[in-house]
């Protein structure tokens, strides 16, 4: 400015940088001066040069440049095939920031983009590895976890207090807290998929050491714990929060746990449940029966049984667990029966066995966790022709150890993630 007073210029730069910054690409002259023009506007009304700025900005926050990630292929970058295109660069960027910090891309891939290097497969690998490490990366964990784990649901459950009355705010937020830093520690050390299902680590505080009945734990601190042989625990299986959420307010349920483990470890969801299903009598349940006396009972309908004889095992694996995650080995007055006989007729006793079973599908599994981080990447649901993509990630994960970093990388060099369809 000269003399204390903004020349024209001023406001153009202002609005260049901004403008670029808001939609993720370079803008054009003729958009800066659209915008700039807006301050000249306020300016001639007798508005100070800050209240038209304030114009300009508004006019971009609600532009749809800056609302919706635009999908554009020009150029060099357009293919032959009019069925599937090549994004963009600077969409590209986008679709990689948003996918891994949820955020807007930052000033390295921006120059990435404008200088048409960030498809180069080096590149984009160092950028991939850059993201995972950077802290922003946090985002991914707090809503992609949240989404796959369920663990959104965490805020809004409401156990019973008379039944369950150590679950408190506290105890609520040390529960999301350990899945998060599980989750956390398994990108960050770029650990093996398969931790998921069974680690011989998690991370604590005293209230939830104290609850998981692990000793040498004290103070308010989360820290990495690694657990005893016996402490029944390992895994997301067997962590508070997932326990909590396939429960019911009052009592565990087998039908629920079940069809998470269905679709969140095995890739296999259930149909949904046929209407005019009878409910389970709660009244009777820990008194005049145990709960797997009347699950079975509840299976000789035979409209109910094909379904069942999938989720029901599977559940009652994880009863040992109470409806919060507490261990158990007394459901009322009945002894826990953790047993189960799969359809394909494997059996097993106990949660640890059933993880081991869990461990055996782990191609299932790589499936199931490409299948929702890939939905999440490219924030839509999957259809009939990304299954080929799906398996052939999960099958090129699992030649690399089942690596984090080898599934976010391979998401990220896929048709879906780098193209669209015409």
């Amino acid at each position: 400015h000269a003399e204390g007073h903004h020349l024209p210029a001023c406001g153009q730069k202002i609005i260049g940088n901004l403008a670029r910054r808001a939609y993720r690409r370079p803008v054009a002259a003729e958009e800066i001066n659209k915008l700039s023009g807006l301050i000249a506007l306020a300016q001639k009304q007798g508005d100070s040069f800050e209240e038209g700025l304030v114009q300009a900005i508004q006019a971009m926050l609600v532009s749809p440049h800056f609302l919706f990630r635009i999908s554009t292929a020009t150029g060099r970058e357009m293919g032959n095939d009019p069925q599937t295109q090549p994004i963009g660069q600077h969409e590209l960027a986008s679709r990689l920031s948003y996918f891994l910090w949820s955020s807007m891309p930052d000033e390295e891939l921006l120059q990435l983009a404008d200088q048409r290097k960030l498809r180069r497969p080096e590149v984009l690998a160092a950028q991939v590895q850059r993201m995972l490490k950077d802290p922003k990366s946090e985002a991914l964990v707090e809503n992609f976890a949240g989404q796959w784990l369920e663990l959104r649901r965490l805020e809004s459950v409401k156990p019973d207090r008379d039944r369950f009355p150590q679950f408190d705010e506290y105890f609520r937020m040390s529960v999301r807290r350990e899945t998060e830093l599980f989750f956390d520690h398994i990108i960050r050390q770029d650990r093996s998929l398969l931790d998921f299902i069974d680690a011989d680590y998690t991370f604590l505080n005293e209230r939830l050491a104290r609850f998981y009945k692990i000793p040498g734990v004290t103070g308010p601190e989360f820290r990495k714990v690694t657990l005893p042989t016996d402490a029944n625990r390992g895994g997301i299986l067997t962590q508070a929060s997932v326990l909590t959420v396939s429960s019911y307010a009052t009592r565990t349920s087998v039908v629920l746990r079940g069809k998470w483990i269905l679709d969140n470890v095995l890739n296999a969801p259930p149909p949904p449940a046929p209407p005019g299903v009878p409910n389970l009598d709660e009244t009777k349940i820990g008194t005049a029966t145990s709960l797997r006396q009347q699950m079975e009972l509840h299976r000789t309908n035979p409209t109910c049984a094909a379904c069942h004889a999938r989720l029901d095992p599977l559940g009652f694996g994880l009863e040992n667990f109470d409806a919060i995650g507490g261990w158990r080995t007394m459901d009322g007055k009945f002894p826990i029966d953790s047993s189960g006989v799969l359809p394909d007729g494997r059996s097993f006793k106990g949660v640890g066995e059933l993880k081991t079973i869990l461990k055996a599908d782990r191609d299932a599994f790589a499936e199931g966790v490409t299948d929702k981080l890939l939905t999440y990447a490219l924030g839509r649901g999957l259809e009939r022709y990304d299954r080929v993509t799906v398996k052939q990630i999960a099958r090129r994960v699992a030649a690399k150890e089942f690596k984090f970093s080898s599934l976010v990388m391979e998401i990220v060099n896929s048709l879906p993630f780098q193209y669209r369809r015409g």
